[in-house]
This record gives C-alpha cells, sequence and structure tokens, in this order.
C-alpha cells in the first residue's frame, strides 16, 4: 500500500544558510528508495483552518520505504539543516 510523507514548514524560514545547506545537501545524495514527489511548496489553497507557509508531499511504495529514506544516513546528514532553518512539521500517512 502506498505511504506518503508530508513535510509543512509552520512559517518563513528563519536561517537562509541553514536552508541552503539542507538542499545543497539533498541534491549531493542520490536517492536511494524510489520516490514520487507530488508536492513541492505548490500554491496552497487553504479550506479548514491556518494554511501553512510550505508543504511537500513524497508518495513511497510503503511505510517501510518511506521510514528507509527517512531514516538513511545521507538524508538524516540533510535534514538536520532543515531542522534549524525553521518550524517544521512532518509525518508519513498510508495511502489506500
Amino acid at each position: 500500500m502506498p505511504a506518503y510523507i508530508v513535510v509543512m514548514r509552520e512559517g518563513p524560514v528563519q536561517d537562509e544558510d541553514e536552508y541552503a545547506e539542507y538542499k545543497r545537501k539533498g541534491r549531493a545524495n542520490p536517492v536511494k528508495v524510489p520516490l514520487k514527489p507530488l508536492s513541492l511548496y505548490g500554491a496552497i489553497h487553504p479550506i479548514e483552518g491556518e494554511a501553512p507557509d510550505g508543504v511537500v508531499m513524497l508518495q513511497f511504495d510503503d511505510v517501510e520505504a518511506a521510514r528507509a529514506w527517512y531514516d538513511s544516513p545521507e538524508y538524516q546528514d540533510a535534514v538536520q539543516h532543515r531542522l534549524r532553518s525553521g518550524n517544521w512539521r512532518a509525518f508519513i500517512v498510508e495511502g489506500m
């Protein structure tokens, strides 16, 4: 069953240098787990509650693949910079 990682930025980037380092490291590390980007900071149209500042949604074959990507040493090396750049929330949701 497919699984999705959703990452939401809860406000503007607060440290541009950290965010730039996150993006640099992300581009430098090849993706070893198949994923499909579904949304990368597209326009947000809130219908209930306050909209986040930005959203990324990635599709994986299953929860195990999503965890493997997130927990990989390559992504963990990069994600620390994203987390220092602002306020974020991320989660995995199972599809149907």
